[in-house]
Order: C-alpha cells, then sequence, then structure tokens
C-alpha cells in the first residue's frame, strides 16, 4: 500500500451499519460536511428511507447475526427513530417560528355545533 493511502476498516455487520447510521444522521441534518451555507437543513424523506433500509435489515438478517451484532443494530434503530422524531419535532417548531400565526377564526355560531355522539339524535 503507497505511504498516502489511508488503511480501510475492516469489512463488518457493525462497520456496514455504522455506516448507515451516519447517513442517516446526515440526512437528519445532525451534523454536515462542507460549507455552512452549503447546508440544505434534513431531508426527512431519505432519513426516512435509510432507517427503513436498516429495518429490513433487521427483519432479513434475524437468526442470523452474533448477539452483538444484533443488539448494535436494534440499539441504532432505537437512537434512529428517536432523533428522528426529535429532528422533525425541532423543525416544525422552527417553522412554526418563521410562519405568520393566522389570525384568531370567529367563535362558531351555536347552530353549527355539532352534539358529542349519542345526543340529539332520535331512535330509530
Amino acid at each position: 500500500m503507497p505511504d498516502n493511502e489511508t488503511p480501510l476498516p475492516p469489512v463488518t455487520f457493525e462497520f456496514f451499519t455504522a455506516s448507515l447510521k451516519m447517513q442517516t444522521e446526515m440526512h437528519l441534518g445532525l451534523f454536515h460536511f462542507g460549507q455552512p451555507d452549503e447546508n440544505a437543513g434534513p431531508d426527512f424523506r431519505l432519513a426516512r428511507h435509510s432507517i427503513d433500509l436498516l429495518a429490513l435489515m433487521e427483519q432479513k438478517t434475524r437468526g442470523n447475526l452474533t448477539m452483538e451484532e444484533q443488539r448494535f443494530l436494534e440499539n441504532t434503530l432505537t437512537e434512529l427513530r428517536f432523533r428522528f422524531v426529535q429532528a422533525l419535532e425541532k423543525s416544525n417548531s422552527e417553522k412554526s417560528k418563521i410562519e405568520p400565526q393566522p389570525e384568531s377564526a370567529p367563535a362558531p355560531e351555536a347552530a353549527e355545533e355539532v352534539p358529542p355522539a349519542g345526543e340529539g339524535q332520535a331512535a330509530g
């Protein structure tokens, strides 16, 4: 190997899982490489797709992994799902701060009120 080449990590299930995890975290906007102005923010569609790929991998490899590999994959999925929800809530919160709040709607007329189920209905 030439002196200027960085050695590659061993090809393992854990490394493959960690690679998909890092990819998902990038889609969630948790970290970014490059100039700050080039960061487009989270891409929830791609993040969800990456999480779904990991879930598929978990399903298809069930019973064929070591205990350590299975736990690593399960923990990775749990963590990414939690981070997905957090990032989505944060994004929605930031959007609501930017978007103008709608004016309060007028109170509905008494005639428009819908009675709770079972009230005001004739017996059939």
